[in-house]
């Protein structure tokens, strides 16, 4: 699943499942007790990983948590032939973290499970930016004529890419704040959005959503982290130049003092800690919303 698989429909259908868990948290019926899902996860990752355990749990699926390091691909086995036995003992759904940007198009084709993209490749990280636009809607209702500025490692994020996509299928308008040693080059992002430097974007800003310095991607080139907060972060006096109602956005994990200042990220403008509850309430409402249709 990719944000240019669904149609706005779909997704307003999921922000209304999605919201639904949230307000009801009594309203887990564990309905899935049907439904094995197993999570493959290839790259490190604790939020998205345990946040789609949890809304496994929650719905009452059969949850297997596969480890690479403890399987038979230490024997030679492939993927595809790890997806064939675990079909075979009846998993339903694979949620699938991978570096592999073809993976999934790969197992899709050769299998009958349905496969959720919990960050696979460089290019996508869907759920991630449906949960974000979740958190957006909370906070303003009508999406209309909303300004978000995505500020930070924009060459190395799937989570960017994702958002960009979805964002203007919403109408709202994207600015993008990149640092000019990560500059990135892409011809059908660049159409999507407004580039502008961090203070130019501030004041126009509804949503500001800082992203990780991805340091290990970076193929052994160096950043001042000091230097780089002075420059392209969020601190405490550029805050000042941002709307009243403006609030602060981070995927996580977070770099305290590098992206973003550290006092920030529990500042009452932040939704960092709310994008991460509204990480279970989405991921419950994809899971449903794919059992659904079994």
């Amino acid at each position: 699943m990719a944000i240019k698989d669904l149609t706005q429909p779909q997704v307003e259908r999921l922000l209304k499942k999605a919201q639904d868990y949230a307000v009801n948290p009594a309203k887990f019926y564990q309905h899935l007790n049907h439904i094995i899902v197993a999570n493959l996860f290839f790259e490190d990752s604790t939020r998205t990983r345990f946040s789609f355990e949890v809304a496994e749990k929650k719905l009452g699926c059969h949850v297997l948590n596969f480890s690479a390091e403890n399987s038979s691909m230490n024997k030679g086995e492939t993927i595809p032939d790890t997806i064939k036995t675990l079909e075979q003992l009846g998993v339903k759904i694979a949620v699938i973290r991978h570096p592999d940007d073809h993976l999934l198009e790969t197992l899709k084709n050769e299998s009958s499970i349905s496969f959720i993209n919990a960050g696979a490749g460089k290019y996508e990280h869907p759920t991630q930016a449906l949960l974000d636009l979740m958190t957006i809607k909370q906070e303003f209702g009508d999406l209309k004529n909303l300004t978000v500025s995505i500020c930070g490692d924009i060459k190395y994020s799937r989570v960017a890419r994702s958002n960009v996509h979805l964002l203007n299928m919403f109408g709202i308008k994207v600015n993008i704040c990149e640092p000019e040693e990560l500059r990135v080059k892409d011809a059908t992002l660049d159409k999507l959005v407004t580039k502008k430097t961090i203070d130019e974007a501030l004041p126009e800003s509804d949503v500001i959503m800082l992203l990780r310095v991805q340091s290990e991607r970076h193929d052994g080139q160096e950043l001042n982290k000091a230097e780089y907060l002075k420059q392209y972060g969020l601190t405490a006096a550029r805050l000042k130049k941002a709307k009243a109602k403006t609030i602060i956005m981070h995927p996580a994990p977070i770099n305290r003092g590098v992206e973003i200042e550290s006092d920030l990220v529990e500042h009452a403008k932040s939704r960092i800690l709310k994008q991460m509850s509204n990480g279970v309430y989405m991921r419950m409402a994809i899971i449903d919303e794919i059992a659904g249709t079994m």
